[in-house]
């Protein structure tokens, strides 16, 4: 994957993990779900809209396999 889309995707994890009151929000109303899964859920959301979005506005294509499965470890090892 390429070095300014990690850098990026970073960057978004920090912001999602600091301020997240809109996230507390959607969890509270959601009750009924596990918070952490739903939280999960929701960054995992946000990562990957930030993955495609990036690499059509960064490298002006969409992103081959090869990059979306360098995407998945990524996720893998940064949300364990």
């Amino acid at each position: 994957m390429d070095k300014e889309i990690i850098k990026i995707l970073e960057k978004k994890i920090h912001e999602i993990k600091t301020s997240n009151s809109q996230i507390n929000t959607i969890i509270d109303e959601f009750d009924n779900l596990d918070s952490n899964t739903l939280f999960s859920g929701i960054m995992i959301g946000r990562l990957f809209n930030s993955f495609h979005y990036q690499h059509r506005r960064i490298l002006k294509r969409n992103p081959t396999e090869t990059e979306f499965n360098d995407f998945i470890e990524f996720l893998k090892n940064k949300l364990d």
